[in-house]
């Protein structure tokens, strides 16, 4: 979506406008962009060349357009918003729903469930997606409104600035808290499933903690330093404590599960990308964890 954006100069003095844009995060697509449309940045009402000083100046404003359009198909599917402004919505993923369509799914993903809720904008919708969940892990999922905020809160994500913590309810009793550091790569013989390796292995560090037990299962909280796919359920699998319902690393047990791994992304910390602000952003546990449900902070 098209974003304008002002900014004071005042405590600004002898620095060039891309030099100002640059400290503010703004990527090189962006400025190419800008570049090409000088009419989209104005010093004091004025176009305002990227090279130009802005010493002695008041204002910049910026006007970031999107040039694309993403092409999906809109499906009305209800969405659990737990924060929403103008450069950021933030929503508690239901399970069942996957991330993007793919080749056999074109419809039902949350992409088809933002292209649907933003139909009638006047500007268009591209879906950046920030942190992808799998298929059945539900929870807080974090999706760019515009260029400039998706390009900014990639650069946290690169440099480990986003807190994520995850909930999931394990097979067996934990009750000490403990860190697993071990690689995980693809598995030989699939495309999907990824295992512990310490020959081929990606670092992989998750730390886990205990919160509740009940009927031989634990809820645990699990922060990652690492962000591998699928790094929660192969580390819990590999100490012997398989989430439940995650068939796929080794749990069993078809009777206590809801047709998913019980995995949540619970909580998310950054700053955000425009405002600078702290964010602190909790999704409350799905009812399917059951009597190991908690309260979240």
């Amino acid at each position: 979506m098209n974003r304008e954006l002002t900014y004071n100069l005042n405590d600004e003095e002898n620095k060039t406008i891309i030099a100002f844009l640059k400290e503010k995060g703004y990527s090189i697509p962006i400025l190419q962009n800008l570049k090409s449309n000088p009419t989209d940045v104005l010093l004091d009402g004025e176009p305002g060349f990227l090279n130009r000083i802005i010493k002695n100046r008041i204002n910049l404003t910026v006007m970031i357009r999107e040039t694309q359009k993403s092409d999906y198909i809109s499906s009305n599917i209800p969405l659990d918003i737990l924060y929403e402004d103008d450069d950021l919505i933030i929503i508690n993923k239901a399970a069942d729903m996957p991330i993007h369509p793919s080749i056999n799914h074109q419809e039902g993903t949350l992409a088809n469930a933002l292209t649907y809720y933003y139909r009638n904008e006047s500007s268009p919708f591209i879906y950046r997606c920030l942190n992808r969940l799998d298929k059945n892990t539900t929870g807080i999922t974090v999706v760019a409104k515009n260029p400039l905020s998706s390009a900014i809160l990639s650069q946290q994500m690169k440099n480990d600035n986003i807190h994520r913590t995850y909930y999931a309810v394990v097979s067996g009793i934990i009750d000490s808290p403990g860190v697993i550091n071990a690689p995980i790569a693809r598995a030989s013989n699939s495309i999907i499933t990824r295992e512990v390796n310490f020959k081929e292995g990606q670092e992989a560090i998750t730390e886990y903690e205990p919160l509740k037990v009940s009927d031989n299962n634990t809820l645990i909280k699990c922060t990652l330093k690492t962000g591998r796919t699928h790094q929660i359920r192969v580390h819990m699998s590999y100490i012997g404590h398989p989430l439940v319902g995650d068939f796929l690393y080794g749990n069993t047990d078809k009777t206590s599960v809801s047709g998913r791994q019980l995995l949540h992304a619970g909580e998310i910390a950054f700053t955000h990308p425009i405002t600078g602000d702290k964010m602190l952003i909790t999704a409350p546990l799905p009812e399917d964890f059951g009597e190991l449900r908690i309260l979240l902070p």
